[in-house]
């Protein structure tokens, strides 16, 4: 509900420059990732004994202040700390959680258990952008128009915004409730190697278990070579707030920049677990690569996109959605393939971590190329780095990982 809203509330209400909302969306990234590699570490440590539970129940409980913080600031700041608070939670659930649910499966089911969890993930996020929707409509009395007057686009008054972060705040509840009804995973991790073409073998896996006991660093090649690959790819990826603010840029009102947003989650739902079954089938580098070209393509759409034709965003971003389900829960099945059972929240965790800083930078960048060139420049570099990392996935998968 707040996502797609908060980059418009800094920008039409707290008066934020692109440059400053690269800023926060890097540092907020930033965030994640130093918290997902500290509770990924420190929940492999505590083992099975409820390790995992506490980082997750922790990561779901400290958003819901977050949002309440944003719900009532009055200055950028607080708007800006809550957000920060907001990841800070995402950043303590994320590695554990994923940890948790690659050792619920056997190997050759990661595919289609992250798969599922981003579906259902997704499902839900499209709920909350259909209702932030419906109260844009209902609070302000019309949807206002769609596309091609941004000079209509300051209407939207301050306390609608807030009416719905605070729902979105108290809803949140409702995730920290059903959070202390997870348990820790007791599955035996039946090690049948993927169906893939990157197979991590029993042998492997078995002894690499008790190095990877030693920490962090005891990581087998293999997986630092996935790691590589999917960093370089992160320098692409920028935080999605600058694609809401193309939406906004071309003269789509905020309750057509929220429609905009639902149909990327439409996309992102419906292929996450079917897209999951497949790479678990025909090998996950395939499935990614394809995803890393659909999204070179669509940033370079939205580069290249007129106002005249501002309606191609639509297409534009339901392809977005496309490519995240190709990509987001494969990746992590990827990275599950080879992280011993041992090591995988840390192995998650430096995963969120490095990718995290990455998307700092790349934030910082689109925001300083959007202020100084426009947001054709941002978006082509995306574009570009794309490119480079689709042509990283043909080397890697000619030598062994």
């Amino acid at each position: 509900m707040v996502y797609p809203l908060l980059p418009l509330f800094l920008v039409s209400v707290m008066g934020s420059s692109k440059m400053q909302l690269g800023a926060m969306e890097g540092s907020a990234a930033l965030i994640v990732a130093l918290m997902s590699a500290f509770a990924g570490i420190r929940s492999d440590r505590k083992g099975t004994g409820g390790g995992r539970v506490v980082w997750i129940r922790w990561g779901y409980g400290l958003p819901v202040i977050g949002k309440a913080l944003i719900t009532f600031a009055t200055m950028r700041p607080l708007v800006i700390g809550g957000r920060l608070l907001d990841r800070f939670g995402k950043g303590l659930r994320g590695a554990p959680r994923d940890a948790l649910i690659a050792n619920a499966v056997a190997a050759d089911q990661r595919g289609r258990a992250f798969g599922l969890h981003r579906a259902f993930d997704t499902a839900d996020a499209l709920i909350g952008v259909l209702l932030s929707a419906f109260l844009l409509w209902w609070l302000t009395g019309t949807p206002q128009q769609t596309a091609g007057i941004p000079e209509n686009l300051g209407e939207t008054p301050a306390w609608v915004y807030r009416v719905i972060f605070g729902i979105g705040a108290v809803l949140g509840l409702g995730s920290l409730g059903l959070a202390f009804f997870v348990r820790e995973s007791d599955s035996n991790d039946v090690r049948t190697p993927a169906a893939n073409s990157e197979p991590v073998t029993t042998s492997a896996e078995t002894s690499l278990s008790s190095a990877a006991r030693t920490g962090l660093f005891k990581l087998p090649g293999s997986y630092r070579s996935v790691l590589g690959v999917l960093i370089l790819f992160s320098l692409a990826n920028s935080s999605d707030t600058f694609l809401l603010l193309r939406a906004r840029d071309l003269g789509y009102s905020p309750w057509a920049v929220v429609m905009v947003y639902a149909i990327y989650n439409v996309t992102y739902s419906l292929l996450s677990f079917p897209m999951g079954v497949l790479s678990d089938k025909r090998g996950r580098w395939r499935i990614i690569a394809i995803g890393w070209a659909i999204y070179a393509g669509v940033y370079a759409g939205f580069a290249l996109l007129p106002a005249s034709q501002a309606w191609g965003l639509w297409p534009l971003m339901a392809l977005y959605g496309v490519y995240m389900a190709l990509t987001d829960g494969v990746g992590k099945a990827l990275i599950s393939d080879h992280a011993p059972r041992e090591a995988r929240g840390a192995a998650m965790g430096l995963f969120y971590a490095l990718t995290g800083l990455t998307t700092l930078v790349a934030s910082l960048l689109a925001g300083l190329l959007w202020d100084r060139s426009g947001p054709g420049a941002a978006f082509m570099l995306g574009a570009g780095l794309a490119i480079l990392a689709l042509s990283a996935i043909v080397v890697i998968r000619r030598r062994p990982v």
